[in-house]
């Protein structure tokens, strides 16, 4: 268990923008960054990093929080993880506090996946690096195919022995649960065997550098064994969301602005070994949505370099089309015949590979169409069915920019009228956009509520709906409006101090409102300020940090939403026109005057509520000839309606009395 005081040390020295960098490529929009959200598909970026108050906000889905609420909903890690995460960025040693058995029993459950597999990759490469079959077999392999011992520990290879169950044996022997081995498929689902036997094993790992599952070639020469085997999908490992090489590549991605994408697990490593670092590979798989949203995040510019094999092209070029629908550039390199990236690569090095794919690279749509059209030559019937393949993936393409272009410079290619193209593209558009509404409406409450059953966002007619849905929030009723103003201050100035009354705005708020704590017309937001009046009689801070970590959903929800808006004042009315604020300080240097104001609008609404209940009781009283009673209320009255003159006066406020 962390200390708090170590807890709040983490929390000081996080710069929210350098965490989310590790895994999303940002770009500067004023004070705050930008970029595609990795929580959900997206094409125009509505992920949003604010520095200053060090939180993030997605506008399209809602998602939001600080740095560990990132890493929780990203890298799926639990709360004292994602501090430890942090406190190795920032090189912040943890001296932690004896952890009870159950919080202990608990971590372990959190982490067991990943720790097996932590076991399982020092079982490798101990196999590889430290005994003499690892040695004269597999390291012998890797070293022969070109690979320094460097590149060997950074991608975590090694060697599983011909032998039944070394694995299994010195895994129980050191306390694993059979039943995890089992899971991450380091063991037979009897229990008996290893799994993986007699193979050079090749690690892989998710965007934080974890183990989340392993991958094994084959030694032998037996044509009947399978060349590669994977480990089974887990809640750690989705095949179709992982690409290999991504963790070690995508800084280089984000830096270069551009992904190569290749096939095979050697190609990545010797790619990145020759100095080209931006490089992933799809295993041997066509590429899926979750692959490409991974490359999305860092790049919208997508190489991909095949071997000259046609068939191998004709068939990956299926799949690509999906790569459109991202809205990402993609090029094709072919590679010369018998040559793949690895071999190119060995022969050539790093720079005559990289002069190899610039000279080489050919945009997908005419790469296609040519490759299609060499095919359909002197075949009327074959060249109809490219015309309307090459339409079919035109059509994916949700830039209508683009899609003109590319109509246009196929028009040429095909020998087609241009205004034809266009007019089959647009009923293929047209199709889809009515079946996607046909759908919706079949299920319309699930459409309403769940983005799954959204409009495809591919299309530019879809996506606003879904971003309007998800940015929907509840009307205010009462004294809510009120209310959350008072609950906005304390989220977001709570820890800051005002000088002439050398108190925090927390302390001056809750002083000022106390009596009124009981009397919330929202309950979260009586929560919150009755929350923040606790910590403050036992001596500590209400800052953000309290609000974004609280346990009720709700309140961290709130707390985001209150810390994060859409919009920013642009620095080039005063950087580039000279003409700074007239009125006021910039907003998050006038939280005084901001927090008097909200305090009056608060107790306003309040007093005026008192106001209409005496008159009541007044009306009350006269009907029932109490006339003592009546004198009581309207002396109570006059005292309430000068209160209330007194502040509307001072926040400039007209009251008007019914």
């Amino acid at each position: 268990m962390i200390p708090n005081k170590q807890v709040q040390e983490i929390l000081d020295a996080v710069r929210i923008e350098d965490v989310v960098e590790e895994f999303v490529s940002l770009r500067r929009r004023g004070v705050n960054l930008i970029g595609l959200c990795p929580f959900h598909n997206e094409k125009t970026p509505s992920f949003n990093v604010n520095p200053t108050r060090n939180i993030f906000k997605c506008f399209g889905c809602g998602k939001g929080g600080d740095a560990v609420t990132f890493l929780r909903e990203h890298e799926n890690l639990g709360y004292a993880e994602a501090l430890h995460w942090l406190a190795r960025k920032y090189n912040i040693e943890i001296e932690e506090i004896e952890r009870s058995p159950e919080q202990l029993a608990e971590q372990q459950l959190a982490e067991s996946l990943y720790i097996v597999n932590d076991f399982g990759l020092q079982h490798f490469q101990e196999q590889l690096f430290n005994t003499d079959e690892g040695k004269s077999v597999a390291l012998a392999y890797f070293k022969q195919r070109g690979l320094r011992e460097e590149t060997i520990r950074t991608f975590g290879l090694g060697y599983a022995p011909e032998q039944r169950d070394l694995l299994l044996r010195r895994a129980k022997a050191t306390g694993h649960n059979t039943d995890l081995l089992k899971k991450v498929g380091l063991c037979s689902q009897d229990g008996g065997r290893d799994f993986f036997r007699g193979r050079v094993m090749f690690a892989i790992h998710n965007l934080s550098g974890k183990i989340a599952a392993f991958a094994g070639r084959t030694m032998s020469s037996d044509k009947t064994i399978p060349k590669y085997i994977n480990s089974p999908e887990t809640e750690i490992y989705v095949k179709n969301k992982t690409l290999y090489g991504a963790f070690q590549a995508k800084k280089a991605i984000r830096q270069r602005d551009e992904c190569l994408l290749v096939e095979g697990y050697m190609d990545v490593i010797s790619l990145h070994q020759a100095g080209i670092e931006n490089v992933v590979a799809s295993s041997g798989t066509s590429l899926t949505e979750g692959q490409l949203q991974l490359i999305k995040r860092n790049t919208g510019n997508l190489k991909i370099v095949y071997d000259g094999d046609p068939a191998g092209v004709k068939a990956a070029l299926r799949g690509l089309d999906l790569a459109l629908e991202q809205d990402m550039n993609v090029k094709i390199c072919l590679l010369p015949d018998g040559h793949d990236p690895d071999s190119y690569v060995q022969e050539f090095g790093g720079e005559g590979f990289t002069a190899f794919t610039e000279a080489n690279s050919r945009d997908f749509i005419l790469f296609k169409t040519q490759l299609l059209l060499n095919d359909a030559q002197g075949d009327p019937m074959k060249r109809a069915a490219l015309v309307k393949d090459i339409i079919g993936s035109i059509a994916k393409i949700p830039d209508p920019i683009k899609r003109s272009v590319y109509l246009k410079e196929c028009s040429a290619l095909l020998d087609v009228e241009e205004q034809t193209l266009h007019s089959e593209t647009n009923k293929l558009i047209t199709g889809t956009i009515r079946k996607q509404q046909e759908k919706a409406a079949r299920r319309p409450e699930a459409a309403s509520d769940s983005p799954e059953m959204a409009p495809d966002p591919n299309f530019p007619v879809a996506e606003p709906e879904f971003t309007a849905r998800a940015q929907e929030k509840p009307m205010l009723r009462g004294d809510e409006f009120q209310e959350r103003d008072i609950v906005r201050m304390l989220v977001q100035f709570g820890d800051r101090m005002l000088k002439e009354e050398q108190v925090s705005v927390a302390e001056y708020i809750l002083a000022d409102i106390e009596e009124s704590l009981g009397n919330f017309d929202n309950p979260v937001y009586g929560k919150i300020a009755s929350e923040c009046h606790t910590l403050l009689v036992e001596g500590k801070v209400v800052d953000q940090h309290f609000f974004m970590q609280h346990d009720t959903q709700a309140i961290r929800d709130l707390a985001i939403d209150l810390l994060s808006a859409p919009w920013e004042l642009s620095p080039n009315w005063e950087e580039r026109w000279n003409y700074p604020l007239q009125n006021q300080k910039m907003p998050e240097l006038n939280f005084d005057i901001d927090m008097k104001q909200a305090l009056d609008r608060f107790k306003l609404r309040k007093i005026q509520k008192m106001c209409e209940l005496n008159l009541l009781r007044i009306k009350t009283s006269a009907e029932s000839g109490d006339d003592d009673a009546m004198m009581r209320f309207m002396k109570i009255q006059q005292k309430l309606n000068e209160t209330r003159n007194e502040i509307a006066k001072r926040a400039g406020t007209v009251v008007l009395v019914k």
